[in-house]
C-alpha cells in the first residue's frame, strides 16, 4: 500500500524515537529527518539508513512530496519554522510547547476539522498523559481547579526539554483548562536522576464540585482504555481516590523500548499520539478512511 512520506526536524531523543514508530506504520514513512548541523543524532539516523540533511528546515521545504511534517526541535525553533511552513500545503504536527496551532490530545479532542488545519500542537508529554484524565474527571464531576506533578527520568530528558520547562509548564497548564475543562491549573514538573531510572508518573490533583467517586472511576476507566488504543504502556497505577472533594490518581507510561529504553515513556505517549494523528490525517489522503 502507499504511505504517505513525512519530515521530521530535529533528530533529539524525541526525534529518533519518533522514526522507529513511524517505521512500524501502515500509512506514513520516515523520508527525512534534518538539523542545521551534523550532530550524533544525524549520524544515528544515518546508521538507520534514514536519509538525512544538515540544512534545516530548507531540505524540508524542498521536498513536495513530504506531507507531514513533525517538528521535534524546541519552542523557539518552532516560532521560526511555523510562519516558513505555513502555507506549503504540508500538515504541520508541532512537538513543542510552541503551541502556535490548537493544542490535539487525541483521545479527548481530534475531530475531522482538526486535520484540515495546517498545523496543531501536542502539547507536552505530561499533558498526553494528564489532559485526558482532567477530562474524563472533569465530565463527572466538574473541575474547579487541577494539578499535576509530571516525573520523567533525567536521562530521557534531552537538551531540548530542559530549555523549555518554563513553556512546557505554561502550555501544559492551558492545556489542562482548554482542552481538560479545569477552572484554574498548576503543574510541576520533576526531572529525577534516580538510578536506576525511574518511569514516567504523573500524580493527579483536583477539586472537583459533583464529588461521586463511582462516576468519576467509571469515566477514568473508560478514558485509560481509549488512551491504550495508541499507548499500549499507559495505565493506571493509582485509581481514582477522594477525600471531601478533591480526587487523586496516579498514571504511569512504560516506553516501548525504542530509541530509549522503557523508562521513557515520556517519549512514547507524544510519538504515539503524534503518529496517531498523522495516520488519521494520511488516512484521509489514501481515501478519505474515518479518523480512529
Amino acid at each position: 500500500m502507499e504511505k504517505i512520506k513525512v519530515g521530521i526536524i530535529g533528530p533529539g531523543n524525541i526525534g529518533l524515537d519518533l522514526l522507529y514508530k513511524l517505521g512500524r506504520s501502515k500509512y506514513l514513512t520516515p523520508e527525512l529527518i534534518v538539523n542545521i548541523r551534523q550532530s550524533k543524532g544525524i549520524d544515528y539516523a544515518n546508521n538507520m539508513g534514514i536519509r538525512t540533511s544538515t540544512d534545516g528546515i530548507n531540505a524540508i521545504m524542498k521536498e513536495d512530496d513530504i506531507q507531514i511534517v513533525f517538528d521535534c526541535t524546541s519552542a523557539t525553533a518552532h516560532f521560526q519554522h511555523a510562519p516558513i511552513l505555513k502555507g506549503s500545503g504540508k500538515f504541520v504536527l508541532d512537538l513543542t510547547p510552541a503551541a502556535i496551532g490548537p493544542y490535539v490530545v487525541p483521545a479527548v479532542n481530534m475531530t475531522d476539522k482538526m486535520l484540515n488545519l495546517e498545523n496543531v500542537n501536542m502539547v507536552t508529554c505530561a499533558g498526553q498523559a494528564t489532559v485526558p484524565i482532567v477530562a474524563a474527571i472533569n465530565q463527572a464531576a466538574d473541575v474547579s481547579y487541577a494539578e499535576i506533578v509530571s516525573s520523567i527520568s533525567s536521562k530521557s530528558a534531552g537538551p531540548g526539554t530542559r530549555q523549555n520547562i518554563d513553556e512546557f509548564t505554561v502550555t501544559t497548564a492551558r492545556a489542562l483548562r482548554e482542552v481538560g475543562g479545569a477552572d484554574e491549573s498548576k503543574v510541576i514538573i520533576v526531572l529525577n536522576p534516580a538510578e536506576p531510572p525511574i518511569f514516567m508518573r504523573n500524580t493527579i490533583y483536583t477539586k472537583v464540585k459533583n464529588p461521586d467517586i463511582d462516576a468519576i472511576k467509571e469515566s477514568v476507566n473508560k478514558m485509560v482504555e481509549k488512551i491504550r488504543e495508541y499507548v499500549p504502556g499507559y495505565k493506571l497505577l493509582l485509581e481514582p481516590i477522594i477525600q471531601d472533594d478533591i480526587v487523586t490518581t496516579m498514571m504511569q507510561v512504560e516506553g516501548l523500548g525504542d530509541y530509549l529504553p522503557v523508562y521513557s515513556g515520556n517519549l512514547d505517549i507524544i510519538n504515539t499520539a503524534a503518529v496517531h494523528i498523522a495516520e488519521n490525517y494520511a488516512k484521509k489522503l489514501l481515501g478519505g478512511v474515518e479518523i480512529d
